[in-house]
This record gives structure tokens, sequence and C-alpha cells, in this order.
């Protein structure tokens, strides 16, 4: 008989949301040194795994570097676990004694975590620990395009989590990949709430599943170098950035915006930091591949910068890190224009911050309200009115945006999944963390009585002085009221 492949996935999420659900009541039974003792392992384990599953995800989706891929798995399960290790999960988590109220904190239930094919291990390692700190468990769907690698993430991470003390099956992953089972898993009675990170059309329904959903918008990062820059750490840091696992974090950088008066320092600063700038025949063959089908070509998604020439049609340095092209139009159609995830960068020359200010806005609003922003600049006067005016959720300053923008090199909270706000029609403009993946109930002492109406009660007081006056209650009341009348409506 031939076996249904929708219908077998569709079925393996069932199953496996009844176990996630029966899981997760176990796991919010758990003290809150249970589940950080929990968390713990599964950072350590998830960690000492980081190298292997690096190289997994690359192997397996072609995109990105191994190095990098380690990197990022190593900030999923370090940097992250840091940053929330000492928070409060259970319980009451917060008392304000002076207005007498209790926090209290309660899991969410049962999460749907969706899985991209460009960050697989990262990402299920990231939200693996979130979701447990905040004692719920977590069902992955990834993509079929990176399925081993994240399975084998989940397995890290499940086994870590059992042999801590943590109930079986808080940590799953399908197995039978299809659209059916993710949209399945994303409208499923069980799952209480949606971690979505992927292309516009998972994100979108995601937020069409009728649940609570975190997703994360589009980025088309610009970057603005002023004439206050230091140029030199500016081109570093600009290149580091973008270079980092071939473009592929949607913070990295997709335009250089710089002031016309520093544009020759900047050049040669990021030419001897790996940049290639683009003749004028080399632009237009890697303008040709860009796009695909009215959108990105996934075929250059997390490439070298050496396929990248290839896949165009010219050779390109052994060395070089970054493609660059000069551009000056901004629209949805130019391929330089938008959001590239590739190590593919485009230049815009301004006149000045002005100018530069309405250049990132008119990126942002090609693609990317609500994500990202760079600045480089010496003047923090510049600075303040450039990140005022920008719909961006994150604005980095003097830094990489890739690693600014995830809380690597910055003091925002480190995190994989980055919200763009209303801007990016998202829920919440935060980096999430566990805060985002729990309920807060309020326990409320009284601390005060309501206020009596103490012009009402002034003119009654007034009234019962006079003892040469005889009125009924009723008189009263209604001599109260004719003169709250008149002076309303002095």
């Amino acid at each position: 008989m031939k076996i249904d492949l929708d219908l077998l996935s569709i079925q393996e999420v069932r199953d496996k949301l009844a176990l996630a659900e029966e899981a997760q009541k176990k796991l919010e039974e758990l003290s809150q040194l249970e589940i950080d003792n929990i968390v713990a392992l599964m950072s350590k384990k998830a960690a000492e795994a980081a190298d292997r599953l690096g190289v997994m995800a690359v192997k397996e989706t072609g995109f990105g570097k191994a190095e990098d891929k380690k990197r990022k798995n190593l900030f999923a399960a370090i940097d992250v676990y840091e940053s929330m290790k000492n928070m409060k999960t259970v319980g009451i988590i917060r008392r304000d004694d002076e207005k007498k109220v209790w926090e209290v904190a309660e899991p969410v239930g049962v999460i749907a975590g969706i899985v991209p094919s460009t960050n697989p291990t990262a990402t299920i390692i990231f939200k693996s620990l979130i979701a447990v700190k905040s004692r719920n468990s977590i069902v992955f769907s990834p993509h079929p395009g990176a399925k081993k690698s994240s399975l084998e993430a989940a397995k890290v991470i499940a086994e870590a989590a059992v042999e801590a003390g943590a109930p079986p099956h808080i940590v799953q992953c399908i197995e039978n990949t299809s659209l059916e089972a993710s949209n399945e898993l994303m409208k499923h009675n069980i799952t209480k709430v949606i971690l979505a990170t992927g292309g516009p059309g998972m994100v979108k329904a995601a937020y069409s599943s009728g649940k609570p959903a975190y997703g994360v918008g589009a980025g088309n990062v610009p970057v603005y170098v002023h004439q206050s820059a230091d140029t030199a750490k500016a081109a570093r840091h600009i290149i580091e950035s973008k270079s980092f696992d071939n473009g592929t974090i949607c913070a990295s950088e997709q335009a250089v915006v710089v002031d016309r008066s520093v544009k020759n320092e900047l050049i040669e600063q990021l030419k001897k930091h790996g940049a290639y700038f683009l003749d004028r025949d080399e632009k237009e063959k890697l303008a040709s591949i860009i796009l695909k089908n009215n959108g990105l070509n996934a075929g250059i998604v997390g490439r070298s910068p050496q396929k990248l020439g290839e896949l165009a049609g010219f050779t390109v340095p052994a060395d070089v890190k970054v493609l660059v092209g000069e551009e000056d139009r901004i629209e949805k159609n130019v391929p330089f224009a938008i959001e590239k995830l590739s190590p593919i960068l485009a230049l815009y020359t301004v006149s000045d911050w002005q100018e530069g200010c309405q250049t990132c806005m008119n990126i942002l609003n090609v693609g990317g309200l609500g994500h990202t922003l760079g600045i480089h600049a010496g003047n923090e006067h510049i600075i303040e009115a450039f990140a005022l005016k920008k719909p961006a959720s994150r604005i980095v300053v003097n830094s990489g945006t890739t690693f600014g923008g995830i809380g690597a090199t910055t003091g925002i909270v480190p995190s994989l999944t980055l919200g763009c706000g209303s801007y990016g029609n998202n829920i919440t403009s935060d980096n999430i963390g566990p805060q985002h993946l729990m309920n807060i109930k309020r326990v409320a002492f009284g601390i005060k009585e309501m206020p009596k109406d103490e012009l009402a009660e002034s003119v009654k007081s007034e009234i019962l002085k006079n003892d040469t006056v005889s009125f009924s209650q009723e008189e009263i009341e209604q001599i109260i009221q004719r003169v709250l009348s008149e002076l309303t409506s002095i």
C-alpha cells in the first residue's frame, strides 16, 4: 500500500503534540532549581556539539560557513543561556512591597517552533532553551532542506534535558516534513504559541493561524557612515559582520550609505578588509542572478563570494570576503536594493546626514521595516537625530549589525528571534526570550479606599451644619445635585 506522506506528517504532528502536552504538564510542576539544572545541562551539551552541528548544517544546506555556524551555535548555547540563567520563571517572580503586588509566572504550554534552513541548529538550540526555561515544551517543524541537522540538534537537546531530570518529549522535532505538517502544528488546538523563523510566507502563515505568534519580519539593513566616523573601524566591523556565515543572518548589513566627504577613505578601508568592488559589467552579471521569479534567488543564499562570481560568470579572488556594487536606485525590483542573504553589499553615496537619513528610510521601506539599522559616527548629536526618526527596532551604533542586533556585541538581550514591532507587522519589537513565553498573573492587595465625591460631601456637610434649616435626606440630595449641575455648567 502506498502511504500518503502528507497524511503521515499530519498524524506525526498530532502524536508529538499529544506527547508534548503531557510532558509540559509534568514540567510545570518542577521547582526553579530543577528547571535551572535542566537548562544548564541543555546548554552544556549543545555547546559541546556546536562544531559537529555546524558542519552538519553546512553539509546539508550548502548555506554559510561551518566555523561560523559553530560560533552561532555557541552564541545560542552560551550567550543566551548566560543572559537568562538567573531569571526567575517559577512561582512568584517579583514582589513590589510598596504597591503590594506579586507577579506570578505561568508557562504558556506547548510551543510550535518553525526552523529556517539558513540557521537550523542554532535556532533549535535557542528556542529549546528559552522554551524550557519558561517551563514549556516545544515541537519543531524544520525546513525540509535542513531536516537532518535539525533532528540531530533537537536530539542533543532532548537527551540532555531528560538526563537532567526533565520528562521525555519536552523537545521534539518532526521527521516527516511538509507544508501540511507545519500548518497542522501551528493551527492545532494543543499549540498555544508559535515561534516563527523563516521566509515571509511562513511568518505570515504563523500570524494567520489564529494563535499568538512571535514572527520575524524581513531584514534589509542599511548602515550609515557619517563623516565623523572612524572609517577604518567602521570598514572592519562592516566586513566582519556582512561576511559572517556568508550573510545568512537577517540583521546583517545589506547597504552601506556613506557621506561623500569620507567615501574614498571608506572604500580603501573596505578593500583592505576584504571587499571587492564590482565593475559595471560584473555588477550587471551579479544583478542578473540575485532575483528570480520576482523574489530572492534561493540559489545565492549563503554562498561564498567566489561561488557567486562563478554563478554570475566572472572570477573573484580567493581572499575576497564581500562583493560591493555602487548603486543609486532604491526600488523592490532593483537587485542590489533588497535583502540579499549573501555577502553582497550595495553602496550609496550621500551629501550629508539628512540625505543619509532619507536614503536609509527608503531602503527600510523597500523591505526591512522595524528590523535593524546601523550607524557609524563619532558625533553623538547625529547619532541621536538618526536614532529618533528611524522605523527600526534595533539601531546598532559603531558595531557590526549582525552581532549588534542579536546582542553579541551590544547590551541588547541575546536572541536569535528579533521582533520588528508594528513596523514589520510583528507583535513585539523585542529580542525574544523566556519572558515572552510566560503568562504573568498579578496578585494585588488592597492599599487604599475608593475616593468619594469630595465636592458633594462638602456641600452635604455645610447643609447639615445649619441647624436652623430642616431638610429631609431626599431634599439634601436634590440640593447637592442642583449645585453640582450649576458648577459644571460654568
